[in-house]
């Protein structure tokens, strides 16, 4: 968790930034973590950031291009030198907020405007949604809170009065993923993550809509302003609910396969792990020479470790219990081999 000095510290960020540019991860954490600060300030532009697996330097072209005095970079793990290299040349200052334990070859130190919050400790942190809150403040955004932090597994400490406040979107649930899965505002939330698979248009109309929001009970309702948004969500649910039902149990791991322009791994690995918590999820998205996998279960990130060393180009990482990695497809029964040896 930030220290009040550090929570302090960021506001004092946001109030100096007249023009400021939030990149953040293409998730709902990043995209909620956004909305929240949008609203608190009332002025920036959010990019939602689909380079993985880390932000590179051609990100850098976005903020000459939208004339940004300050650039806030939320939920994305890994940030190349370049990047930071390139903000430091035009001297803009720059502030990174995560929660996963970082991995970068840079120091702050080595520029002179680059600050980093991260509330990772030991095996994990809150998520910046819940960091962006205790930023905020802002009691009537405490719904975009709440979405963020249990799409991103988390049940932050004022759930329960959001629960108190919003029963009709909420109900009897104690972990995140079960707010996540069977309430109303977790449906809120697993729509903003397939309203971010969109163009990136249709992205900055979705954001333009969040902010414009005053509860959850406009989300959905049928207006000009959240038309494509509501048609995108409708469109890949309907995929969405199909390839759930193709997932293949084998023994330890249930396994699912599938291809096409979509991916949603992240999505579907983390639903088919809440009706699966027994099982070690495998959900891998094959497009050309190379595969996406998400992997989540117990020890996930040890499993993929051991695995992925044996393989060439393969790269990946991530939580002690959700992972993601990326492998060449002729390696793929290779990978599942290895993958079955390790939980046997």
């Amino acid at each position: 968790m930030l220290s009040k000095k550090e929570i302090e510290e960021v506001r004092e960020h946001l109030e100096k930034a007249q023009n400021p540019i939030f990149f953040y991860d293409n998730d709902a954490d990043g995209l909620c973590s956004f909305i929240l600060l949008k609203k608190f300030l009332g002025r920036g532009k959010g990019v939602a950031v689909r380079s993985y697996p880390d932000l590179n330097a051609s990100y850098a072209r976005k903020v000459k291009e939208l004339g940004a005095d300050y650039v806030f970079v939320l939920d994305k793990p890994i940030i190349s030198k370049d990047f930071v290299k390139e903000l430091d040349e035009m001297q803009i200052p720059f502030v990174w907020i995560d929660h996963h334990k970082m991995e970068r070859d840079w120091k702050p130190e080595e520029f002179s405007q680059a600050w980093i919050y991260n509330s990772f400790s030991g095996k994990g942190g809150e998520p910046v949604t819940f960091i962006c809150y205790n930023i905020s403040e802002r009691e009537e955004d405490l719904w975009v809170a709440v979405m963020g932090c249990i799409a991103d597994h988390y049940m932050p400490s004022f759930a329960e009065k959001f629960g108190e406040n919003n029963p009709s979107f909420w109900g009897k649930v104690k972990e995140p993923f079960e707010a996540y899965y069977k309430t109303e505002i977790g449906k809120i939330a697993l729509a903003l993550n397939f309203g971010l698979k969109d163009c990136t248009t249709n992205i900055v109309k979705m954001q333009n809509f969040l902010v414009s929001c005053r509860g959850p009970e406009e989300v959905f309702l049928e207006t000009t302003e959240n038309a494509t948004f509501r048609h995108k969500y409708s469109e890949i649910k309907k995929k969405y609910n199909s390839l759930l039902e193709r997932a293949e149990k084998h023994g330890k791991m249930v396994i699912l396969e599938y291809g096409g322009e979509l991916s949603i791994s992240s999505e579907l690995s983390n639903e088919l792990s809440f009706y699966h918590p027994d099982k070690l999820i495998v959900v891998v998205y094959r497009k050309g020479t190379l595969s996406n996998i998400s992997i989540r279960g117990k020890n996930a990130k040890k499993i993929l470790e051991k695995v992925l060393k044996d393989l060439k180009g393969a790269s990946g990482g991530g939580h002690e219990e959700a992972v993601g990695a990326r492998i060449r497809t002729e390696d793929l029964a290779t990978f599942k081999k290895a993958l079955e040896g390790e939980i046997e």
